[in-house]
């Protein structure tokens, strides 16, 4: 029995559907919450245990600063006792934005910037020599010996090859007492009203004093006196030029080239920072990529003419003030707009693209009259740059960048930092060249590191060394080595932003918390499993409580205490039907412990079909660790693409294959990362993508708007007999359309209270008590049921109800055959898990009529699937191939795996060392591969 000083108490939980459950959950162990989608896990591990930690958390905090975060509501449960500061590592919780990078979310970046700028060696970006800075003592030391028995002239820089007349500099200079300037390398006396030509760039010096060198103590002195001087005017650097020669020497007290003189000044942790303007490079703006104008895209077929739409962003031909400049520009180069574009001479062309100012006159050989032009046109492509720059408009943004393309900045080659940063070195590597290793590679440098620096950068580094190689090793943990830490936080998938904020909890070494996670496996190969279990275990052993909403079975396997949420889905659901060990749980009759014992499971097909006998072959795929890869995916199949996290499976397809199909049907913008060629594209007819990314942002959206049935619905409402008596049209059944919703939420059902740096919190509706209508609109009713209370049903409900409408029906239908029967038709998109909504998009694809060459793309369908969710869900799937389809699934699933036709392994490691297609063939062949990390997994279930 567990102790109660060791235990959280949760007592009468009715948060969603749950049905006033108690449960205790013991303290500082590896906890896992299990059970069928949707049968409450998420409600009982954030909504209620997340959810109350953050409402005590929030009432610590001052009056006067819970004023302005509102009220956050108490969830519904009796009482929760034992509950420690609670931390929550959910899948969408990663900053999005393009200047959050792995590196930045782990803060080891911030490390790396401190060590640059403490223990960094500074090399000129023009000769590469090692940069020397001076005090003042040394600088006088150094002219006495290498200057000693010359004269000299001691010079302070003060313009370094920049244009201008520089009148007012020398008025200036010549104010303060000095005589002479040398410009340009010659020495000359400052005259009244002096100048130099304007449109050169050109190097200025003061002569601050003209000295022979000698030892004695006057001279001393006055060299003491004049470098001091010229410090102060050359902002801390210094020329020393010997009289009648070309030796000169350059002294700094900042980082300077001994040969040409420039500086860098004194390196901060922020000179390395991409974010600060001190760091990040001035074309770039600190992104690393910039956008070009594609002439290709401007002028997409060179044979059209400019009145038939050649140009693309003109369009055909109007009357506008950019055609009138058309028509001005062709009577100057003698053209005609009904010219094909590649007649047109390339003087015209420059100023129909860049711009041009110029006027002309043209004499009338008829009447003899002469007409005054003038072109003053910015040009197509300065145009663009200037909408997509300037412009407010979204839509105009949208628009210009059609015609543009994402490239990486030719300035800093996508290190996103200016030059001076990328000229500090340790160990021969600057700290772009070390942000774009991948973590293993990183970690082995920083082990061989030590070795190569001196005494003096050891001392400074070894304890930022410590700090950045324990983060290191905490991401190895959670299986990312393959990931780079300049790799885009906007580019990584749910599971992976999951592990690497669980990598920096573990990095805090907080004690006494408790964290709740949900679904961590999430991307991961049961290869890395045994280390992400690993991960979870270390945080509890250094006293924390960890509770894991989970369906994976090691991970289930390995927990201290498992609970177990059943017995069904939905209304169905939210009752506690089994809690204990792993072991006691396997002695129960639960879904959950029949898939554990083995009493149930997923059947290996007698069968693999092989396809219509056509394929879809792709060539050359090279894009990021892509090595050269050529697949052939057999058509008419179920075909799946394995491997470890980061082999390059989401490169091969969702980043190749897919957008070239995507362009090919549906001309789209998005460009597809380098391939050479692709064949088979002709046996398909289109091409569709179902991946976990929302179905909406906001709680307006739901599956009964994405999958359209609402439309059917509000139109079913409009035709009752009430309806028509009071002239109700459709859109008032629309919670989105003013006059049958709620003023007060506006159609949303809740109120949004806005939580400054927590995340926005949704509060019920107190005026329409969440039912998004007013009452008006609530009087109507079809088979006694208002709108409001149809959005309220579960899709398992609204089968029935419906079955005698079969445009609704159909729709509603699909969604509960791919196991969501659970989900309510209005249910806030922003509740649903991103494996729910990736299944919502299926549901919408299947309930449209498919043509049996139609070729789906998914990636991970299993996310959030319970064994006997993914039971139905391949059901659906086979069913679509059975019709001809072809099924392409991105998967670590090995229940998913042994069910596939054809297997794709992509490996053989992550990130440098993956990107090469390992093993092709039926799950029968791939298992014969020894090189292969699926193979080996996947052998056990096959002989199950």
């Amino acid at each position: 029995m567990i102790k109660s000083d060791d235990t959280i108490e949760v007592l009468g939980a009715r948060v969603h559907n749950l049905k006033n459950i108690d449960v205790i959950i013991p303290r500082e162990k590896l906890v896992v919450i299990t059970g069928l989608s949707g049968s409450g896990k998420s409600s009982l591990a954030f909504d209620t245990i997340y959810a109350e930690g953050q409402r005590r958390y929030i009432e610590t905090f001052a009056s006067y600063a819970r004023q302005f975060l509102g009220g956050l509501e108490r969830p519904d449960v009796d009482k929760i006792e034992g509950l420690s500061p609670v931390i929550a590592i959910e899948q969408k919780t990663t900053n999005k934005s393009p200047r959050s990078t792995v590196g930045t979310i782990t803060e080891i970046y911030d490390f790396l910037r401190l060590l640059f700028a403490r223990a960094g060696e500074a090399y000129s970006y023009n000769t590469g020599e090692k940069m020397v800075s001076y005090s003042d003592e040394q600088i006088q030391e150094l002219i006495m010996k290498d200057f000693e028995g010359k004269r000299i002239n001691i010079l302070a820089p003060v313009v370094r090859a920049r244009k201008g007349h520089y009148r007012e500099l020398f008025e200036q200079i010549a104010k303060q007492g000095f005589l002479k300037v040398r410009i340009d390398g010659e020495i000359k006396d400052i005259e009244p009203g002096m100048r130099v030509d304007r449109y050169k760039t050109h190097d200025i010096e003061i002569v601050i004093d003209r000295i022979a060198v000698d030892q004695e103590e006057l001279t001393l002195q006055r060299i003491a006196q004049s470098v001091k001087v010229a410090m102060n005017y050359g902002d801390d650097i210094i020329m020393v030029l010997a009289q009648d020669s070309d030796n000169y020497r350059y002294f700094s007290r900042h980082l300077m080239c001994p040969t040409t003189g420039i500086s860098y000044p004194k390196p901060e942790p922020n000179n390395f920072s991409f974010n600060s303007p001190k760091g990040a490079c001035d074309c770039c703006n600190g992104l690393g990529t910039i956008n070009q104008v594609n002439l290709k895209k401007i002028i997409p077929d060179n044979k059209l003419s400019i009145k038939a739409g050649g140009i693309a962003p003109l369009g055909d031909e109007k009357k506008s003030w950019i055609f009138k400049q058309m028509e001005v520009i062709a009577e100057r180069y003698k053209f005609s707009l009904n010219d094909p574009i590649s007649k047109i001479p390339e003087e015209a062309m420059e100023i129909i693209l860049n711009g041009g100012n110029e006027s002309f006159s043209v004499v009338s050989k008829v009447a003899g009259i002469t007409k005054n032009y003038k072109i003053d046109f910015e040009g197509i492509v300065n145009f663009i740059k200037n909408q997509f720059e300037e412009s407010e408009s979204a839509s105009i943004k949208r628009w210009a960048k059609e015609f543009m393309d994402e490239i990486t900045c030719p300035e800093c080659g996508g290190s996103r930092l200016k030059k001076e940063a990328l000229y500090f070195k340790i160990g021969e590597k600057n700290i772009g060249e070390l942000i774009q290793m991948d973590i293993e590679t990183l970690i082995n440098w920083f082990k061989e590191l030590p070795e190569q620096l001196s005494s003096k950068q050891s001392s400074i580094a070894n304890e930022i060394l410590k700090e950045i190689n324990t983060r290191l090793s905490f991401l190895s943990d959670v299986g990312l080595t393959y990931l780079s830490l300049n790799r885009s936080s906007r580019t990584l998938s749910g599971g992976e932003a999951q592990r690497i904020r669980l990598a920096t909890q573990i990095g805090s070494q907080l004690v006494g918390v408790l964290y709740i996670l949900d679904e961590p496996s999430i991307g991961l190969h049961q290869r890395d499993n045994e280390r992400l279990i690993k991960s979870l275990e270390s945080l509890r052993d250094i006293g924390n409580s960890v509770l894991v909403v989970e369906h994976d079975k090691d991970m289930i396997e390995r927990a201290d205490y498992v609970i177990d949420i059943g017995p069904k889905a939905g209304k169905n659901g939210g009752k506690i039907i089994s809690t204990g060990t792993p072991a006691e749980l396997l002695k129960e009759d639960t879904l959950t412990a029949q898939y554990l014992n083995g009493k149930m499971k997923i059947e290996v097909p007698k069968h693999r079909r092989e396809g219509n006998g056509n394929f879809l072959k792709l060539v050359g795929a090279t894009g990021n660790n892509l090595k050269n890869v050529s697949i052939e995916i057999p058509l008419g199949t179920l075909t799946c693409v394995t491997g470890v996290s980061g082999s390059g499976k989401s490169t091969l397809v969702n980043g190749t294959l897919y957008p070239i199909l995507n362009t090919h049907f549906f001309n789209a913008v998005a460009k597809p990362q380098p391939y050479k060629s692709i064949e088979g594209i002709e046996h398909i007819d289109k091409v569709i993508c179902i991946d976990q990314s929302p179905i909406g942002r906001t709680p307006r959206s739901n599956p009964a708007t994405y999958t359209d049935v609402f439309s059917d619905i509000r139109s079913l409402f409009a035709q009752t007999p009430e309806a028509a008596i009071r002239g109700y049209k459709p859109g008032r059944f629309s919670f989105n359309v003013k006059g049958g919703r709620c003023d007060t939420c506006e159609g949303s059902g809740v109120r949004t209270i806005e939580m400054g740096f927590l995340p926005d919190v949704y509060v019920e509706c107190e005026t329409c008590q969440g039912k998004r209508f007013n009452r008006e609109t609530l009087e109507i009713r079809y088979k006694g049921k208002s709108i409001s209370d149809i959005l309220n049903m579960t899709i398992q409900e609204a089968v029935k109800f419906f079955e005698n409408i079969p445009k609704i029906y159909r729709k509603i239908k699909t969604i509960d055959d791919v196991g969501l029967g659970y989900l309510t038709l209005g249910q806030q998109s922003t509740t649903l898990s991103g494996g729910e909504a990736q299944r919502i998009k299926l549901a919408s694809e299947l309930s449209k009529k498919d043509t049996g060459n139609t070729f789906y793309i998914l990636d991970e369908p299993t996310t959030g699937l319970h064994f006997e969710d993914i039971r139905v869900l391949m059901d659906v799937i086979t069913k679509l191939v059975e019709k001809g389809n072809t099924i392409l699934i991105i998967e670590h699933n090995l229940d998913v795996i042994k069910l596939a036709d054809y297997i794709i392994d992509v490996g053989y490691e992550g990130g440098s060392k993956g990107g090469k297609i390992v093993a092709c063939g039926t799950p029968e062949e791939i298992v014969k591969n020894k090189k292969s990390y699926t193979a080996q997994f996947l052998k056990a279930e096959l002989k199950n």
